[in-house]
């Protein structure tokens, strides 16, 4: 039985599905939400087992926001702290050596959208929504969604969706490169699995380390990003997977890989 009482983690061999399940509040992002969801996150990278991992919203929504209850009475402080514990989940979700798909079912306003942003896929179904509405609370994005939002669609594209709180369909989604990808409601899921069954077929320090190095890379020169892919590359040659992958492509045959 799960330890989490906002969300649930299914296991299906080397993926996990990982849905919050707060479909009163439309899934909305409370302090518990985010500490559970942070647990989870370190829970799935000790799980050797999992090598990909997806996120997804029970019911309509995928996550409706963050939760306007709990934060409409916050002082300053108390508001940058509940900020700041959305920024630990977002660089949870980065710095995760496991691959994260979102999978956008529905709504993914403001904290929806900034959680989705953090996974390093968006999948989202035709009914999905996305936007970032905070400046229609007098506020703004406070999860990373200046930041990661710039970083994927734009600046312009970014301080438009960030200043009008526009909400945009997911066709309008994929066509500025928010989403990767767009799907029949139905076949959300099941595009996500095989997704996930492609990334958990090859090495996963490979598959880390490549995640790394791109995440990393981006805030650093070319020279120092280059010599970051020079050391990951030479390091993975330390490892059982190398001489598996190699030895079974040589060989013809699928390699077994077992992340050692």
């Amino acid at each position: 039985m799960s330890a989490y009482q906002t969300l649930s983690i299914d296991r299906e061999g080397p993926l996990a599905v990982v849905t919050i399940r707060r479909e009163q509040a439309l899934n909305a992002l409370s302090s518990q939400v985010m500490a559970e969801l942070t647990a989870a996150v370190a829970e799935l990278d000790a799980d050797a087992a999992v090598r990909v991992a997806v996120v997804t919203g029970a019911g309509k929504a995928f996550v409706a926001g963050a939760d306007i209850a709990e934060m409409k009475d916050l002082g300053p402080a108390q508001a940058q702290a509940f900020a700041e514990a959305g920024g630990r989940l977002g660089d949870a979700l980065e710095a995760s050596p496991k691959v994260w798909i979102a999978a956008v079912n529905g709504f993914a306003l403001g904290g929806g959208c900034e959680l989705a942003m953090a996974c390093d896929f968006i999948y989202a179904s035709e009914k999905a929504r996305f936007g970032q509405p905070e400046v229609k609370l007098g506020v703004i994005p406070g999860f990373g969604g200046t930041q990661r939002l710039a970083r994927r669609v734009g600046v312009a594209k970014a301080k438009e969706l960030c200043v009008t709180g526009d909400l945009i369909t997911a066709a309008d989604a994929l066509r500025i490169g928010l989403a990767d990808a767009v799907v029949a409601p139905e076949a959300l899921l099941p595009t996500v699995r095989e997704l996930a069954g492609r990334i958990a077929a090859n090495g996963p320090l490979a598959v880390a380390a490549a995640k790394r190095c791109i995440h990393l890379g981006q805030s650093m020169t070319l020279a120092e990003s280059l010599a970051l892919e020079q050391r990951e590359f030479g390091a993975l040659f330390a490892t059982a997977d190398q001489k598996e992958g190699m030895t079974a492509f040589l060989g013809k045959r699928a390699a077994q890989f077992t992340g050692s």
